[in-house]
């Protein structure tokens, strides 16, 4: 474990458990790695990502998929994204946990939506940022992996403030996942199995 800076009130420092480039710009470089990671999901899938600018409805992105003729409309998919170094997803096992940090963002997923579908991507890193990506003649490695999960009708207890999901360790986000997301919510089908 790495240090944290000493606290003001003269007590003990705050053990970090990620190793961090530069501590001051961690959380938006964790943000910065994701947003590269789903924007190349979504251009190998033929989507475009637009970045939602302000954060009212809980969402981060939205995935476009043009139409493939004039008379037909685009398709559109929210994400709420999430990361995280605090857990490596055993595919033994089949499924991890992620806990929010508001109860406010899984209300905003579990809620049923008539337009829009959302799902929630949550992307798995290391704890030493200097290992997130490795670059190779073969090409861009991105260390870990992101996963999905549709929540829409998930009940959230009244009583919990930070409430923890389960993802499946079979739900990674790539880019046929991405493909067959757009197919569903063109279809209107539910978006799991």
């Amino acid at each position: 474990m790495v240090a944290g800076s000493e606290a003001s009130n003269g007590s003990k420092p705050r053990q970090r458990h990620v190793q961090a480039v530069d501590d001051r710009t961690l959380t938006s470089m964790m943000e910065e790695l994701q947003i590269g990671l789903v924007t190349s999901v979504a251009a190998t899938a033929g989507c475009l990502v637009e970045r939602v600018g302000k954060d009212l409805f809980g969402m981060d992105v939205r995935f476009i998929r043009p139409p493939m003729t004039p008379l037909e409309e685009e398709v559109h998919l929210l994400a709420q994204l999430k990361s995280t170094t605090q857990t490596v997803p055993d595919p033994a096992k089949g499924w991890f946990s992620y806990q929010f940090s508001k109860r406010a963002y899984l209300e905003q997923l579990a809620k049923p939506r008539r337009n829009y579908k959302s799902i929630l991507i949550v992307m798995t890193m290391p704890q030493n940022q200097a290992e997130w990506t490795e670059a190779t003649h073969e090409g861009l490695l991105i260390r870990r992996a992101s996963y999905w999960r549709h929540l829409e009708g998930v009940a959230v207890s009244p009583t919990v403030d930070k409430p923890s999901v389960r993802l499946s360790t079979s739900d990674i986000f790539d880019a046929p996942t991405l493909i067959k997301l757009m197919d569903r919510v063109d279809r209107e089908e539910k978006l799991h199995d």
